[in-house]
């Protein structure tokens, strides 16, 4: 029992949904005891949304800090976390892609773009398009044939309702465009 207790997923749930709950304690702990990272990973695959969230969360800190330690996840990422619909997961899945670049494999770099650009025309949600947006974008300034295809999305994004997804778009269109 008191094995479940200390479960990962036991201490990524309850709580506020928008809040970060333990994930702090939680990134800490898996700092300390890298074994644990592979149970944090399949905490990706909870029926609890909420820990799902955090879940994203707490991969998005443990790769700013150790980047290496989730590139033996880069193909299960872009597969299997990939076909998580909860935006959380692919907001920061083009965060991870973005901070995993250097990492990829061309294969990988191919797959992530297909994903993101996946995403980018099949999500509403402001954030999955804000980070999408911005992934891509940084992508496309070495990859003619995705700044090609990423120009009129961003056009389209420009008449977006919500400010914050028409400015980003705006503001990356520019900068291509110059």
């Amino acid at each position: 029992m008191a094995e479940k207790e200390n479960s990962l997923e036991k201490r990524l749930s309850g709580g506020h949904p928008n809040s970060l709950g333990n994930t702090v304690e939680v990134v800490d702990e898996v700092l300390t005891k890298p074994e644990r990272l592979e149970e944090l990973y399949q905490c990706y695959f909870s029926d609890d949304e909420v820990v799902r969230l955090r879940t994203s969360n707490a991969m998005k800190r443990i790769c700013q800090q150790y980047p290496n330690w989730l590139v033996p996840y880069i193909d299960r990422l872009l597969t299997e976390v990939a076909s998580i619909e909860q935006a959380s997961a692919q907001w920061t899945l083009a965060q991870l892609m973005q901070q995993l670049h250097s990492y990829l494999t061309p294969e990988q770099q191919r797959k992530a773009t297909d994903v993101l650009q996946y995403n980018l025309t099949h999500y509403d949600d402001w954030i999955v398009l804000n980070h999408t947006m911005q992934s891509l974008a940084n992508w496309a300034k070495e990859n003619i044939a995705l700044r090609e295809w990423l120009i009129p999305q961003l056009a389209r994004l420009m008449d977006d309702d919500r400010k914050s997804v028409a400015n980003r778009a705006s503001k990356l269109y520019s900068f291509f465009s110059t």
